[in-house]
């Protein structure tokens, strides 16, 4: 195990160096902008239509927030398992869910995206950027504009030229730990970076799984990304969101919070637990984990080096976040710690009454 995951530590240090280009002259884009390669300036206009038309002035609302999770969903339809064995595997992040949606979205791991797909395949069509490159700039834009938000890096050059993903490779919240783990191991995903690639679930909301309550977010600060998700979920479940428990559903530690069966499952399981309370325990690794994860899951299906770096074109984020906590009301008795090899982090508690944690608001 331990060789496993040093082995994929190296591999995600080297793709971050690969990232990153020399430094050289720098190209002048027709609006003053200066980005590494004159290929990218087309996303600066990308970036200022996005900003103001999709996601409402850079907000991180429900569009960032599904935005980045398309990206997901893209990218995963990929299994080199299928490819073994003589049949179509996927393309990876080639843009197929987009160009393709009529099939896609009959894939039940899919359900809920139909929205973002729609009013993002416009902006694509719009600056004539292929589908797949228009996902993961999207995506890397929506993360940037939630507090305290990493940098992802973004390379550009995907074709339009894709087929179908095939079915059942998009898991779904009421499948075991075992199922996700297996899935994402096919993709080329070992079990701690899956929980590097949950982070993105600090800034995530359901609308799908129970559709009467759209936009409950999975933590208390769904517009931070810190590191509540993965405290939250350790927390004891005593309430049902909505009417009743659907399936994918577990109970909920707070009002107004969702929680996923399948958070639930990996925040407790061993081969997770311990990854799951690292990330309590260090926020800057949580980030610099999840950036270079992503890097790699942007890439499934291709060759970074015929892409074009254009990671500058992504914005900085902005802000700062509170060190974890435990919501008011919630005491350390709450807590359900699960990895016996360490000790659960310290977490202040806030004080004051239990209150109702906001939906997400859901963008006109």
């Amino acid at each position: 195990m331990f060789s496993k995951v040093f082995l994929s530590l190296v591999v995600l240090a080297a793709s971050v160096t690969a990232a990153v280009p020399s430094v050289g002259r720098r190209a002048t884009c027709s609006n003053g902008k200066t980005t590494a390669n004159d290929a990218c300036c087309v996303w600066f206009d990308v970036l200022d239509d996005i900003q103001e038309n999709l996601f409402h002035g850079g907000e991180c609302g429900e569009d960032a927030h599904e935005s980045l999770r398309l990206t997901f969903h893209d990218a995963l339809g990929f299994s080199p398992a299928l490819t073994a064995a003589g049949q179509f595997g996927g393309g990876g992040a080639d843009g197929s869910i987009m160009a393709h949606s009529d099939v896609e979205l009959t894939y039940p791991g899919n359900n809920g995206l139909d929205e973002i797909i729609e009013a993002s395949r416009f902006f694509a069509i719009k600056h004539n950027v292929s589908f797949g490159d228009g996902i993961q700039f999207a995506g890397a834009v929506g993360a940037a504009n939630c507090n305290g938000g990493p940098q992802l890096s973004f390379f550009a050059g995907r074709s339009n030229d894709s087929q179908p993903s095939p079915p059942n490779l998009i898991s779904t919240p009421a499948d075991s730990a075992d199922a996700i783990l297996s899935r994402f191991s096919d993709a080329g995903f070992a079990a701690v970076e899956v929980v590097w690639l949950l982070v993105s679930h600090t800034v995530g909301a359901q609308h799908a799984v129970v559709p009467s309550i759209p936009g409950s977010p999975f933590d208390s600060t769904p517009s931070d990304f810190d590191a509540q998700f993965f405290v939250e979920t350790m927390l004891n479940g005593t309430l049902v969101p909505g009417n009743g428990l659907q399936n994918g559903e577990v109970n909920s530690p707070y009002p107004g919070e969702f929680r996923l069966q399948s958070d639930f499952a990996h925040s407790r399981d061993s081969r997770t637990a311990c990854e799951w309370q690292h990330m309590i325990a260090d926020r800057a690794n949580m980030l610099e984990k999840f950036q270079v994860t992503m890097l790699k899951m942007s890439l499934l299906g291709f060759d970074q080096t015929t892409l074009t770096y254009c990671s500058d074109v992504i914005p900085a984020a902005t802000g700062t976040v509170k060190d974890p906590f435990l919501p008011a009301g919630l005491t350390t008795d709450d807590l359900q710690p699960a990895c016996s090899s360490t000790r659960f982090p310290t977490v202040s508690a806030v004080a004051g009454a239990v209150t109702s944690i906001a939906a997400v608001p859901l963008n006109s």
